[in-house]
């Protein structure tokens, strides 16, 4: 029976799961988004703040796309969702009917309360509207930007504002950078990094009040120490938050995310959740964080839920941890799992490049030595080689020895396989030897 899908989203979680609507069924598509009128890469936003792209550079389909493939869209916000009729009500006052309901609203930056944080000025960078709302702030020149939070998105909004010659402090509460993500020693790297170009780091550094012009701009932040630091941009980048509130009226199950089973199911029957706004209540890979907002977890749930819509029902299976990133200069890739201290029964390998730009850290069981996962740091590897290597329950010794096989610079960089394996054998008493190349490694699967 065909049915009126209606996804509400255009990021990548809702628009995989459309497309691949389409490739399974005839079924009837709109998909309901107020950010922009077609997907785009969210990663992207900060090249086209650093003039590498236009921001139509970024939409990964031509705008014919989605005619061809009859996927209807509508830019509009939803403001009431009544699920009993199986009716949205949209920002306009237009009501919008469903079969199925898609919820893939994404996230919003975390605010907490902080006085001032509403004025012009003070942003997160998340959304297209964050974007535009930057260049509004700094077209006429700032003197100085003020970043809230040490992640991911602090760094390229850092990254952003460094482009255009613009002063940055950065204002970490915690005692170190990224702490509850990295290792002490990759820390003190981008610590370093950012020391390079300029960045005025301070930890143990709270945000208080952000403090006003005349106009209702910022002017300055106010810190825990008393500090007042003129500014003219305040980047609120301590994290995300699932964007629920417009369905918090309704009665579908919410914490703080929209609360989904193991298929992406809510509580009401035809609706569902995926992305950064969809909460597990338990996750089906039983160790994984209830919600994870990264990109390809996302795409994955988009694939997942088409399938059980159109075909039968699937269980999400995000497979192996994995994550990538880039640290102005300095790319970072995560695979498994890296804690920044080891757990119980779990033993720590670091080797570090006499440059401090580079590292390899690799994490495995003491006991039994399985190989558990491996933060790099200025060296690219290969996905495909650690995801096989995590499925096979290989060893640290067979991952160290078989390294060269995950390497993925560019030919005539420099390769550090050997140097990061006489470390080990000269810590642990081992006699290891680095295996020469063979991509055939990659394609044969443990018997």
């Amino acid at each position: 029976m065909k049915e009126k899908i209606v996804i509400i989203g255009n990021g990548i979680s809702g628009v995989t799961c459309a497309r691949y609507i389409r490739k399974y069924s005839d079924h009837e598509i709109l998909i309901i988004s107020g950010e922009t009128p077609y997907f785009f890469s969210r990663t992207a936003l900060m090249y086209v703040y650093m003039g590498h792209m236009k921001f139509e550079h970024t939409q990964p389909y031509e705008n014919w796309f989605w005619e061809k493939n009859r996927i209807d869209l509508k830019q509009a916000f939803v403001n009431e969702v009544d699920t009993d009729s199986k009716l949205l009500t949209l920002d306009n006052g237009e009501k919008i009917s469903y079969t199925k309901l898609v919820l893939a609203t994404g996230s919003k930056p975390n605010k907490f309360g902080w006085p001032g944080q509403d004025l012009k000025g003070v942003q997160g960078l998340y959304s297209k509207q964050d974007l535009d709302n930057l260049e509004e702030t700094t077209k006429d020149g700032i003197n100085r930007g003020v970043i809230i939070g040490g992640g991911l998105i602090g760094i390229e909004m850092a990254e952003m504002l460094l482009s255009r010659k613009y002063p940055v402090t950065f204002l970490v509460r915690e005692e170190a950078f990224w702490g509850n993500v990295l290792p002490t020693e990759e820390s003190e790297m981008i610590k370093r990094h950012m020391a390079e170009h300029h960045i005025d780091l301070r930890l143990n550094t709270e945000l208080k009040e952000v403090l006003s012009d005349e106009n209702g701009n910022a002017r300055a932040v106010l810190t825990n120490k008393g500090e007042e630091i003129p500014c003219q941009v305040v980047g609120l980048t301590a994290g995300v938050s699932p964007n629920i509130e417009f369905i918090k009226s309704s009665n579908i199950e919410t914490n703080r995310g929209i609360l989904i089973n193991e298929y992406l199911e809510t509580n009401i029957d035809g609706v569902y959740a995926i992305g950064d706004c969809a909460e597990f209540k338990k996750h089906p890979s039983g160790d994984r964080r209830p919600i994870e907002q990264v990109w390809y977890t996302g795409k994955i749930m988009g694939k997942t839920l088409a399938n059980t819509i159109c075909r039968t029902p699937l269980v999400y299976n995000p497979g192996h941890w994995f994550n990538s990133a880039k640290f102005m200069d300095i790319e970072y890739q995560t695979y498994g799992w890296v804690f920044p201290k080891p757990k119980e029964g779990e033993k720590h390998f670091y080797w570090e490049h006499e440059s401090g730009k580079k590292s390899v850290r690799l994490c495995y069981n003491e006991k039994s030595r399985k190989f558990i996962g491996l933060n790099t740091f200025g060296i690219r590897m290969r996905h495909q080689a650690f995801d096989k290597w995590l499925t096979e329950q290989r060893s640290v010794e067979y991952v160290l020895e078989h390294l060269a096989d995950a390497n993925f610079d560019p030919e005539f960089y420099k390769l550090h396989e050997k140097e990061i394996v006489n470390q080990f054998n000269s810590q642990n008493g081992t006699q290891l030897k680095v295996q020469k190349k063979n991509w055939r490694n990659l394609f044969i699967t443990k018997a």
